[in-house]
Order: structure tokens, then C-alpha cells, then sequence
């Protein structure tokens, strides 16, 4: 039995692989000692400082309120943080259990559970919860659930057909001769064995959650003010974008090398944990740091 957690424990991750990872701990080293390392208050006014640029004071400057933008980007961190940990666990909750049952019952139950599967992945993604966000009152407890029940199909596809293929192994057929009940094989048997690609597409699923976060926020549907949120901010410095660039230059800044990390760190997982991704020669991970040095 293939163990993935010792697989990405020992594993080597490729420089680029390496730089993601540096990103994503370093965003949760922030979101976690938010309250430490921030120099101000987030959320405190100071009309005086208002649309301050970058100081000795105020490192990244401050908003139209005199807030400083540092503090508000610090404390965005932990909500994008939260939100995409939070949302993609929703999400890979319900995708294994409804991929589990599918792929391991097979015929009618397979075929009702991937029709459904269907329906939901009809809709695109942000559409989907930008139409279903209307019908709760905007808070960071709705975005946890919406962005969760939206974002489940794909993780039940890739959970359906990872246990296909490990349900006819020997192992597994082994445990059911002896008697072993269905719930004790999928739990015991099949799923520690398709940990490696839920392990990778949940690194990289979590940058999409975080961009969904801000494009919520950013249109009034996601985290209010004035909560700090990266959304928020860039939605508040769109009016302010020649008189004051750093209003949206640090959100932007913060959110790209975030989602940036995440995909890094996701690709050098793949090519460590998927033996296809090795035989095809240069790396998903390293053509993405290649064609960025290019560009």
C-alpha cells in the first residue's frame, strides 16, 4: 500500500517548486501571527493620513480612510487564507464521499451520482456562486459554504476515477474475500491509496478559491467591509488608480504571488507524485517558471 504522506514528505520539490513553497509558508505564517506583526490597526480611521504614499511611517501607504494599507494586507492574508483552506476542505469532503460511492458501486448508483455530477458542472464555478451568494447575506461564513458546495464536482470525478482503478487491486479484492465490509475497504483500503492526486489538486484548487474570494469580495458579495480583504481593497482603490496606484498594487501584488505560490508548489508535487508527469521530459513546474522568465 502506497503511503502519500511519506511520499511528500520525502520527496524533493524542483527551485521553482521550492520558491512556491516558500510563498505559501510564509502566508501562513502571516494570516497565523496577523495580529503580531501588523504595525497598526486595520481597521482604524485616520482621516489626517488619507491616501498617504509609501513613507517611512506607512510602508505601502494608506487607503482613502487614512488606514494603513501593510496592516489591511497582513490581515487579508488571513482571510484569503481561511477562505481557501476552509472552502477547499468543504469541497474535498463532499467530492470523496460522492466519488468514493460512484466509482466503487458502479452501474446505476455511478450513473445517477455522475448525471447529478453533471448538472452542477454545467455552470461555470464563479457564476455559480456569484448567483447562489445573492441569496445569503454577504458574510466570510457564506463564502466558506458557497465556494465549498460549488466547487465539489471536480474533486468527485478525480476521486471517481482513481477508485476504479483501485478497487479491482489485489489488495482490495483480498480484504472483501475475507469479508471486510464496504465502508472498512474504501476507508482502510482505497483511500490511502489516492491521496497523491487529491494531494496535488487541493494545493492548486486552493489558489482558484482565493482568486473566487476576491472576485466576491471585489463585487460586494464576498467579505464586508471593513473586514480587510484583498478583494475589498482592489475594489476600493479602482476609483484611485492613477491619484493613488498603490491602493491597488499591493492587493494585486499580494493575490498574484499567493495564487502563484499555490500553483508552483501544486505543480512540483504533481511531477513528484505522478510517475507520468516524470517520463515527459521537462516538468509542468519547470515550463511554468521557464515561460514566466520568458515573458
Amino acid at each position: 500500500m502506497i503511503n502519500a504522506w511519506e511520499e511528500v514528505a520525502n520527496l524533493k520539490l524542483s527551485k521553482g517548486s521550492q520558491f512556491g513553497l516558500v510563498i505559501v509558508a510564509l502566508m501562513t505564517l502571516v494570516a497565523i501571527l496577523a495580529e503580531t506583526i501588523a504595525p497598526y490597526d486595520p481597521m482604524q480611521v485616520v482621516l489626517k493620513d488619507s491616501l498617504q504614499g509609501p513613507n517611512y511611517k506607512h510602508l505601502m501607504g494608506t487607503d482613502l480612510l487614512g488606514r494603513d494599507i501593510l496592516s489591511r494586507i497582513i490581515f487579508g492574508a488571513r482571510a484569503s487564507f481561511l477562505i481557501g483552506v476552509i472552502a477547499t476542505s468543504i469541497s474535498l469532503l463532499i467530492g470523496i464521499m460522492v466519488g468514493s460511492v460512484s466509482g466503487y458501486y458502479g452501474g446505476w448508483v455511478d450513473s445517477l451520482v455522475m448525471r447529478l455530477t453533471d448538472i452542477f458542472s454545467a455552470f461555470p464555478y464563479f457564476l455559480m456562486a456569484i448567483i447562489i451568494m445573492t441569496f445569503f447575506e454577504p458574510s466570510m461564513i457564506s463564502v466558506f459554504l458557497v465556494l465549498g458546495i460549488v466547487g465539489w464536482t471536480n474533486y468527485a470525478r478525480l476521486v471517481r476515477g482513481q477508485v476504479i482503478l483501485v478497487k479491482v487491486s489485489s489488495y482490495v479484492e483480498a480484504a472483501r474475500s475475507i469479508g471486510a465490509k464496504d465502508g472498512r475497504i474504501i476507508l482502510y483500503h482505497v483511500f490511502p491509496n489516492i491521496l497523491s492526486p487529491l494531494i496535488v489538486y487541493t494545493t492548486m484548487n486552493i489558489a482558484g478559491v482565493i482568486l473566487a474570494e476576491a472576485g466576491l469580495s471585489f463585487l460586494g458579495l464576498g467579505v464586508q467591509p471593513p473586514t480587510p480583504s484583498w478583494g475589498i481593497m482592489l475594489s476600493e482603490g479602482k476609483d484611485f488608480i492613477f491619484n493613488a496606484p498603490w491602493l491597488i498594487f499591493w492587493p494585486g501584488a499580494a493575490l498574484l504571488f499567493s495564487v502563484i505560490g499555490y500553483n508552483l508548489l501544486g505543480y512540483g508535487l504533481r511531477d513528484r507524485l505522478d510517475p507520468r508527469s516524470k517520463q515527459g521530459g521537462e516538468s509542468n513546474g519547470s515550463r511554468l517558471v521557464n515561460s514566466c522568465q520568458r515573458s
